[in-house]
């Protein structure tokens, strides 16, 4: 530990307090609302926690707890049977095994015209991919994923359902084949003659339809999956049912402290409504914030949480699960840390064939903006999520730049002359408290829309200068110190 002890504490229990200050205001402002939001949003009653109303605005985790409930878990858990079955008694098959179960389960949830569309996208995509060049593999993938956002088709797609959540069940769907269907249509034009064996049109629909990751992800580039798939493993079931269990348990907290956060704090109706948050305390926009981001980071904790179990219990390493956002301090770390699987497509595909952090300054800043471009193309294209791009590549190129200012040889030596490590550690945090505040502006975007976005601007750093900008300032220089020492500690175990 660089700074003492008696510091670190501080800042700890700081960090703590001013959370858990924030979130009592955050659930008192919600109280105070209640029978406004009830009125124009309809809040639920409260069925895990009695005594509490339930905010019902979040619309992915209604969306997937819903149909969780209903059809998926029941199809994830065939799915867990026949995996298990495959690798007890035809190991050497059980790619195939869960090929042909995914495509059944696809069509199943789907229907026959839903399950006609992946096959179709990922038919393109592989007959694209023989002609071996990148460029026109991601012209592929690029107006196949734009055919989504076409009227007319969507029109069409919708009159094959009879409610909108199957449409949009069929809409996630395709989004996230669609990085699939690019993940191995890229590999394949990487790789030489000797190796499309292991890239045939078969382990394609393999990887497509591989089922736990069908839905929402996480995403698992081709041939990490393919090598893991491959790898024949001794086969516990003592010890996968240890896994399994354990895994269950750690789900239902996860999915009861969500569940707990949006009974206790109308984040969602809130953030619907422009006047609470324009008359609420400090305090109170801290803590809905606050609450707004961590429901965010447990939320996918469960969404990511289930098919990575079932990525384990299927003998392959899942991506990493998001890391708590309460510890991010940069932009750089939220990119690497929170949807792992999601950061190494964009590295791989895009950022390093582009000339990432190699080429010339223009070369950098041209991979990062391509790369941000996509994610907000991939994630909709609405207006907000244009702005939200562009405030992480900008978060993103000053927090490198800075860091390679600092990194040339006469300033290095002069900081390493006049200043000690541990001025050099609080300096440190001192530039991670004003990169966090704008990554959590930008996540608020992303989760918000625009409108929340300008509420909190002019709120926290117009109207609120000095004094509020100060102390929110104040508090994430806390954060970061916790987020840095538990990164630094990390990385030495």
């Amino acid at each position: 530990m660089l700074l003492p002890a008696w510091e670190m504490r501080v800042y700890g229990l700081l960090a703590v307090g001013s959370h858990l200050y924030a979130f009592y205001e955050a659930h008192q402002v919600s109280r105070k609302y209640e029978a406004a939001m009830d009125r124009k949003f309809g809040l639920e009653p409260g069925t895990l926690f009695q005594g509490f109303k339930k905010d019902p605005m979040d619309f992915e985790w209604s969306y997937w707890i819903e149909w969780g409930r209903e059809r998926i878990l029941w199809l994830l858990a065939g799915h867990l049977l026949v995996s298990q079955v495959s690798r007890l008694l035809v190991e050497k098959y059980k790619p195939w095994c869960l090929m042909v179960y995914g495509m059944a389960a696809c069509w199943l949830l789907l229907g026959i015209k839903g399950f006609a569309v992946i096959l179709l996208h990922a038919t393109i995509s592989f007959a694209v991919a023989q002609f071996q060049l990148s460029l026109l593999t991601w012209l592929c993938s690029l107006i196949l994923l734009s055919t989504l956002r076409i009227p007319a088709v969507e029109e069409a797609k919708r009159k094959w359902y009879d409610t909108e959540n199957e449409y949009y069940l069929l809409l996630f769907t395709v989004s996230v084949r669609c990085l699939f269907c690019t993940s191995f249509s890229l590999e394949y034009c990487w790789h030489g003659p000797a190796q499309k064996s292991s890239h045939s049109f078969l382990w394609m629909l393999a990887y497509v339809f591989y089922y736990p990751m069908f839905h929402n992800g996480p995403l698992m580039n081709f041939d990490e999956f393919s090598k893991q798939m491959r790898r024949q493993e001794a086969f516990s079931l003592k010890t996968n049912l240890s896994i399994l269990i354990v895994g269950i348990i750690r789900i239902f907290f996860w999915w009861c402290l969500a569940e707990l956060m949006i009974h206790l704090m109308y984040i969602h109706a809130l953030y619907s409504s422009v006047p609470p948050l324009e008359a609420a305390s400090y305090w109170a926009l801290g803590g809905l914030a606050l609450a707004q981001v961590l429901f965010f980071y447990v939320k996918y904790l469960v969404l990511y949480g289930v098919p990575a179990l079932l990525l384990q219990m299927d003998g392959l390493k899942p991506p990493a699960l998001p890391c708590c956002v309460s510890l991010m301090h940069s932009f750089t770390k939220m990119w690497r840390s929170f949807d792992v699987g999601l950061h190494r497509f964009l590295v791989r595909y895009i950022y390093v064939p582009m000339g990432g952090s190699q080429s010339s300054l223009l070369g950098t800043l041209f991979s990062t903006a391509l790369t941000f471009a996509f994610v907000s193309y991939w994630h909709g294209g609405q207006s907000y999520l244009w702005y939200w791009g562009a405030l992480n590549w900008l978060g993103v190129i000053v927090e490198n730049g800075v860091k390679r200012i600092l990194s040339i040889s006469p300033i290095q030596d002069l900081i390493e002359r006049f200043f000690s490590p541990r001025i050099r550690r609080r300096l440190h945090a001192v530039l991670a408290s004003v990169s966090t505040s704008m990554l959590i502006l930008s996540n608020l975007i992303f989760l918000g829309g625009n409108h929340v976005g300008k509420i909190y601007w002019n709120r926290i750093f117009m109207e609120g200068w000095p004094w509020a900008t100060l102390t929110v300032l104040g508090f994430l220089y806390c954060y970061s110190h916790v987020g840095i020492e538990w990164e630094q500690t990390n990385a030495v175990h």
